[in-house]
């Protein structure tokens, strides 16, 4: 499976245009099936960012739902949080997207953004909050430690 990797910065211009990152390009085409979206964008719950979801990866997401009762207020919450401010989006033959507004505004883009790679998936943020966030996740991450593989959290072998 293809994955995002580093951070790449590229100018937003006048159009609300940007130029997905040649390698985040080649995974999503990688990923993506035939009539599909290229990519899911989506305002972050915990961040001031863009959350950029492969179509399948968005699928899978959303799989949950599906346990829920189609017409109960869990459903209808979680519905309406993934799906009604989620944006299919293609690529332009200069591999260039369109942002919607209303995810500009989310994460207070403006002339520059940041594609930040998260190997799943990717997030675009204005440069300087990108790197906030950057440096606060190397700060929390030195705090935690992976669960060895094959071996539960609590230290027993799995």
């Amino acid at each position: 499976m293809s994955v995002f990797l580093g951070t790449h910065q590229n100018r937003l211009d006048a159009k609300g245009r940007v130029s997905i990152p040649a390698g985040f390009r080649t995974a999503l085409r990688a990923q993506a099936a035939a009539g599909e979206a290229l990519v899911i964008l989506r305002p972050s719950h915990q961040y001031p960012c863009i959350e950029a979801w492969p179509t399948a990866a968005f699928a899978a997401l959303s799989q949950p739902l599906d346990r829920l009762d189609m017409f109960s207020d869990e459903h209808d919450d979680m519905a309406a949080a993934l799906y009604a401010d989620a944006y299919p989006v293609d690529a332009d033959r200069e591999g260039r997207i369109i942002l919607p507004d209303t995810l500009k505004e989310h994460a207070a883009l403006t002339d520059s953004v940041a594609f930040m790679g998260l190997g799943r998936t990717f997030q675009i943020w204005e440069p300087a909050a990108a790197e906030r966030r950057r440096a606060e996740a190397r700060t929390r991450s030195r705090q935690l430690a992976l669960p060895a593989q094959g071996r539960r959290q609590g230290g027993a072998d799995a």
